[in-house]
């Protein structure tokens, strides 16, 4: 019974995932600017959420491109 316990970054660290702060938000994107995976960003499912929505508030805003392009 060697199970790795899941922790989310955001419970464990108290990260604050608002659209004012697109630098914390860039964590959880990838160079094309595509939101990353939960398996991947280790959030847990409300947090993941979260982190949609407030991506695509600042996507909106200007704040945060679309996409990338290479």
């Amino acid at each position: 019974m060697n199970e790795k316990t899941k922790t989310c970054r955001v419970c464990q660290q108290g990260l604050e995932l608002t659209y004012k702060k697109p630098e914390v938000l860039k964590q959880f994107m990838n160079r094309r600017g595509k939101i990353l995976a939960r398996r991947i960003s280790k959030l847990c499912a409300k947090h993941q959420r979260m982190l949609a929505t407030e991506i695509d508030r600042a996507r909106k805003l200007a704040l945060l491109p679309y996409t990338e392009l290479p």
